[in-house]
């Protein structure tokens, strides 16, 4: 997908942008929890997966 569709994605539904991008993993599971207690961390978490190379 385009980098800038999954950096939207990502700020929208951080934990959907994580497994399409690195599927379930560590990832995922790491990113469903700071959902869970706090969307603002999820959202930090998922664009940093997104944006890394």
């Amino acid at each position: 997908m385009s980098n800038l569709v999954m950096i939207i994605l990502a700020i929208f539904l951080p934990f959907i942008a994580v497994l399409i991008n690195k599927g379930l993993g560590k990832d995922f599971i790491i990113n469903v929890v700071l959902c869970v207690l706090g969307y603002l961390p999820g959202i930090i978490h998922a664009l940093w997966v997104v944006t890394r190379k």
